[in-house]
């Protein structure tokens, strides 16, 4: 018999996380949030601890102009589901316009980043395979488009730290609650 797991508030997010392993049931609302100013916020739903070992998921709200993360490739298969809102999708040195209910594939070795595009926030429901992870890697490739989107790196690397060095920290705390969300009114 699988036990329920025990949601506690993180120390890491703004939020409730899974502190053992196990089912469970949280809405959006409760769920543990982190924000940057650079990329947006991001509910992750499995917490530092236990993490999801197979399969993660987090549920992406970024703004127009805003990229998701820096643009890269992981070993592993990623998907993607346009909820609500437009995005760029940068996908392999393309730029592809999508909206609520378009569904994106990422084989893995698939360099890709959303940017948020519209008059308001997209929000993305995103998947990634976890096997291997983190000893099959990531790579984040120089690419012209990205670094006009402001989602590149001036020189390839496989170390998320120096992708990211150059932007502050991600912060407990969720997306702006004066935008018109299902979850808006979070605790």
């Amino acid at each position: 018999m699988v036990e329920e797991a025990r949601l506690e508030e993180s120390e890491s997010y703004a939020g409730l996380a899974p502190a053992t392993d196990g089912w469970f049931v949280i809405n959006v609302r409760d769920a543990a949030w982190i924000t940057s100013d650079a990329f947006g916020a991001a509910c992750i739903f499995e917490g530092d601890v236990p993490p999801f070992p197979h399969i993660g998921f987090t549920l992406g709200v970024i703004q127009p102009g805003q990229p998701s993360g820096m643009y890269h490739r992981e070993a592993n298969q990623e998907d993607f589901l346009v909820l609500a809102g437009e995005c760029l999708l940068l996908v392999e040195g393309e730029e592809r316009p999508l909206r609520a209910w378009d569904f994106v594939h990422c084989p893995p070795g698939t360099d890709h980043i959303f940017v948020g595009a519209g008059e308001g926030p997209c929000v993305i429901f995103m998947a990634g395979a976890r096997t291997g992870w983190p000893e099959k890697g990531i790579v984040y490739p120089r690419s012209e488009l990205a670094l006009r989107h402001g989602a590149g790196v001036e020189t390839e690397t496989s170390s998320p730290s120096e992708a990211y060095a150059p932007f502050p920290t991600w912060q407990p705390g969720g997306p702006d609650d004066s935008a018109e969300f299902p979850w808006s009114g979070r605790s």
